[in-house]
């Protein structure tokens, strides 16, 4: 700790060997300034506002007796005083007992003696200070107890509230609050920071609020402007940590008493920054009033469209869903607790399917997907639609492999159900019934086994046959027809000549 020191004396030689001789720095002091007479030192007091001011009786203008008067009649800093003089000036000196100065240099000032009175005037410094800024540290602690007690009211409560509370209040022409909205992986480091930022006696105190928030209350004079000053502190907070916090600042009241109402404006338009793909600066409540957000809302069409896609393994469906979803919450401006109740409930869902899809192995896959934690985050709606649609495409990815595993297996065990019932009223759907498989996903297995679609693979299997028992047979063509599997001979016929490019009785006739 070291301390400012002022030099006074009307003689140019004391002066200067008051700076050589004596080692301020290994003292714990700092020279800021020298003075001739008391005049000039009570204009550098004011200026420079020392701790420590030696200073010589007998001056012109203005003694040092004379200067220390005036300034103790002004009411400003308190300020430890060192008087020099020589011997024959030892009783007039005493009177500065009356002033509460004890300290005496005796001239010519001699570097030993010197030292020893400076110790014991630095030690006194110090513990003065150490006193003040434990003072000042239980005054702010009690602060911030008695303000964290008035955002816990209810909007429009009467009570009775302590003086200090009130001198508090009284001391600035406005009051705010800034709310600041952390994710929780940064929280502590924030706080560390911010901490750091604001110093006693600016009217500005650090106040920690649930849900990994922080809140910055201050007074200020609109004249003034001082609530730039807290945005200066956030761009400052935003250098020390690196990363981003989103941070709003609600409808000033003229009176402390009333910050929970600050409280609350500042709390709405926090939100608004959940839709803010920038996290720099802060958001006004002034610059949101008169905007509001929808609460009724139904996440039916959300949560059955999604999985619905996930269930078909449609990647594209899925990204289209939820995309077009998250345009909607924007356009339609729904408040961040609805959307975020929305998205999570589908996450859940999602993770309900795969494990029951999957068992152990989506477990083991989507451990890194704990969405207890997004709830306190500070992500906003694009930072969860990424979330959203990377969980949708790790799921489908999950599905589509195990699907592949299975389907190597099971596709030949259909093909060979289809060449022996094809001649029956076969319809995809009941053969999805028959194995257990969606409808849909069932046509794309087939499709991607055969090279053809389930209906087109049934017409070449008939028609395989039918060319057979025209060649092999006497029964006339609508028999043939009919034992294929054709109710309709006219649907017979088009598929035949589809695909052997001639009519029945023109095949026949050429083998």
């Amino acid at each position: 700790m070291r301390f400012k020191v002022l030099l006074i004396d009307d003689e140019p030689g004391a002066l200067e060997g008051m700076q050589l001789w004596i080692d301020w720095e290994k003292l714990g002091f700092e020279v800021c300034g020298t003075c001739t007479n008391g005049a000039e030192g009570l204009k550098a007091i004011a200026a420079l506002s020392p701790d420590l001011v030696v200073t010589d009786v007998n001056m012109p203008l203005m003694s040092g007796l004379e200067m220390i008067e005036e300034w103790r009649k002004s009411g400003n800093k308190n300020i430890s005083f060192a008087i020099v003089s020589g011997y024959s000036e030892f009783e007039y000196a005493r009177k500065a007992m009356r002033y509460g100065i004890t300290h005496y240099l005796l001239k010519p000032v001699e570097p030993e003696e010197a030292a020893l009175e400076l110790r014991k005037i630095y030690s006194e410094l110090r513990h003065e200070a150490e006193e003040k800024q434990w003072s000042e540290m239980a005054l702010m602690e009690e602060q911030v107890f008695l303000i964290r007690q008035l955002l816990e009211d209810s909007p429009g409560l009467e009570r009775e509230y302590p003086d200090n509370l009130l001198t508090l209040s009284a001391s600035r022409e406005a009051w705010n609050i800034c709310l600041i909205h952390a994710d929780p992986a940064m929280y502590a480091e924030l706080r560390i920071a911010a901490a750091g930022l604001i110093s006693q006696g600016q009217a500005m105190f650090l106040i920690d609020l649930a849900l990994n928030r922080l809140g910055i209350v201050f007074g200020y004079s609109p004249d003034q402007g001082q609530a730039d000053g807290v945005s200066r502190v956030l761009a400052e907070l935003a250098r020390y940590t690196k990363q981003r916090a989103a941070a709003a600042i609600g409808a000033p009241e003229e009176s402390l008493l009333h910050l929970v109402n600050c409280y609350r404006t500042a709390e709405e338009a926090l939100k608004f920054k959940f839709y803010d793909p920038e996290y720099t600066g802060v958001i006004c409540y002034a610059s949101i009033e008169d905007r509001h957000f929808q609460y009724h809302y139904d996440p039916t069409r959300l949560v059955d469209n999604a999985m619905e896609a996930l269930t078909l393994l449609n990647t594209a469906g899925y990204r289209e869903t939820v995309t077009a979803e998250a345009e909607l919450f924007r356009e339609l401006l729904f408040a961040p607790e609805i959307v975020k109740k929305a998205i999570y409930h589908l996450m859940y869902k999602m993770k309900e399917h795969m494990e029951d899809s999957l068992g152990k192995k989506a477990s083991d896959a989507l451990a890194k997907w704990d969405f207890s934690k997004l709830a306190d985050s500070a992500l906003g709606l694009n930072e969860h639609l990424a979330l959203l649609l990377s969980l949708g495409d790790e799921c489908i990815d999950l599905l589509s492999e195990e699907q592949e595993l299975k389907s190597q297996g099971i596709v030949q065990e259909i093909n060979e159900y289809i060449r022996e019932h094809y001649r029956e009223r076969l319809t995809i759907k009941k053969l999805a019934k028959h194995f257990y498989l969606h409808p849909v996903y069932l046509g794309q297995l087939l499709m991607k086994k055969n090279g053809v679609g389930f209906n087109e693979w049934v017409h070449n299997l008939r028609i395989e046959e039918a060319s057979r028992l025209l060649l092999e047979t006497k029964l006339r063509n609508s028999e043939i027809a009919e034992q294929v599997g054709y109710v309709s001979y006219s649907q017979f016929l088009k598929q035949f000549e589809k695909r052997m490019g001639m009519s029945p009785g023109e095949y026949k006739g050429r083998n």
